[in-house]
């Protein structure tokens, strides 16, 4: 068969626009091995996020059939399966601009390619009989990572399609799992499950992750009583890099932290609580084709290079981080970053939009729920088709609210956090 790597050369960009499955996680592993780049996107991308994403990026292919997918595997060369990892996928994220932007590594030497393996490995204790069931869609990064991970281990991984509470269930009791990652949102929805149906035997995971957003402690709890002692983790990180992570059992005794420094990394603060982490070489990233953004993202410190994405918190006396607040701009509904100038962006297409701004509130189901304020005339139902062809479920508004202005600093910018509590949403 035809090697399907041969025309593309070491630093390449591959763009995967299809729904997860073993074999996405497979294929991904193998373009790193042979220093291609994977580059994992959301399959359920408008025409228009698709179009400007790719822009950016100029990938030398562009996947989006299953079969296309699937062939690419097949005539994948054997010295690629399984093989070491040569740079991380490249992720996309977005930030204050609303544009996204490629998270790119750059392709690593061998020692530090196998750093970035073991430094998943020793925290999360990836082994050959480790079965991952993925929860979360394989285009984000922290299920791709511990999917990866299993699979460079020697272990399996279970893809048992879109989320639903019934279909995880039975994946559990058939698949004997050991490990999962998941969002607050997941455990909520299993639990609702469960006390419907009965809970599943769950002795079989020795891990099981979530991040991606605030956990209510309740939910935290529950998880804690049904997993088994000393299974069940939180971690605090990014599409960036990570930061911390925290054993469900020294969250009770320090309720609402996110953890220590994960090892090999140190946390620093500003005097604004922006939080910075020191990470190993192997943990560097730039935004691609950004240089500005990536200056900003980074300083040297005495304790090696260290970055931001301009979260707030604060340490206690014994290292651990409690999170005073994600970047103002950022709404995470479902375990998913929402941009609001992204949002923000595509409503202004209407002619009738005079000025609009985009925030979270607080949600029982999602963590919080995308909100519109809309200065000007435009009809509701308009304003939700535009959002509809724009943009994926997760960034299109719940609510519309119309304003005669929005509330502005003596600079001119959007006092946002204010909005909430303006339109009685608080």
């Amino acid at each position: 068969m035809t090697d399907p790597f041969t025309d593309l050369t070491p630093g390449d960009r591959v763009a995967l626009l299809v729904p997860g499955s073993l074999v996405y996680v497979e294929l991904v592993t193998a373009l790193l091995a042979a220093q291609r780049v994977a580059v994992p996107l959301d399959p359920g991308l408008t025409p228009a996020e698709r179009a400007g994403v790719l822009a950016d990026l100029d990938p030398a292919q562009v996947v989006t059939d299953e079969a296309e997918l699937a062939s690419l595997w097949e005539r994948c060369p054997d010295r690629y399966r399984g093989a070491l990892p040569r740079c991380r996928p490249m992720h996309v994220t977005s930030g204050t601009t609303g544009r996204p932007k490629g998270v790119w590594s750059g392709i690593l030497d061998e020692p530090a390619a196998q750093a970035l393996v073991a430094e998943e490995r020793d925290l999360w204790g990836f082994a050959a009989d480790d079965v991952n069931l993925v929860l979360s869609p394989l285009h984000h990064s922290a299920p791709l990572r511990f999917a990866m991970g299993t699979l460079l281990a020697g272990g399996r991984v279970v893809v048992p399609g879109p989320f639903d509470a019934a279909r995880v269930t039975a994946a559990i009791r058939a698949e004997r799992p050991t490990t999962m990652f998941c969002v607050p949102t997941h455990l909520q929805r299993l639990f609702a499950h469960w006390d419907a149906v009965g809970v599943p035997d769950l002795s079989c995971f020795r891990l099981v992750a979530h991040a991606g957003a605030a956990c209510p402690p309740a939910v935290k709890e529950r998880l804690v009583a049904l997993f088994p002692e000393r299974s069940t983790w939180e971690f605090y990180g990014s599409t960036e890099g990570q930061f911390t992570a925290c054993r469900s059992e020294e969250w009770a005794g320090r309720r609402g932290t996110v953890g220590r420094a994960r090892p090999g990394r140190e946390l620093l603060l500003d005097d604004d609580g922006t939080i910075w982490c020191a990470v190993p070489e192997h943990a560097r990233f730039t935004y691609w084709a950004d240089e500005a953004k990536t200056a900003a993202a980074w300083r040297e410190t005495a304790r090696g290079p260290a970055f931001t994405v301009g979260d707030l918190g604060r340490l206690d006396d014994d290292g651990y981080l409690f999170l005073d607040g994600r970047r103002e701009d950022l709404v995470i509904s479902g375990g998913v970053n929402v941009y609001p100038v992204e949002v923000e962006n595509a409503l202004r297409e209407h002619p009738a939009v005079r000025d609009v701004a985009v925030f979270g509130v607080d949600d029982a189901d999602w963590g919080q729920r995308v909100v519109a304020a809309v200065v000007g005339d435009a009809d509701e139902r308009e304003l939700r088709d535009l959002a509809r062809d724009r943009l994926t479920g997760p960034k299109r508004p719940k609510e519309y609210h119309y304003l005669d202005a929005l509330p502005m600093t003596a600079t001119g910018k959007v006092r946002r956090l204010e909005l909430g509590a303006l339109l009685g949403l608080e």
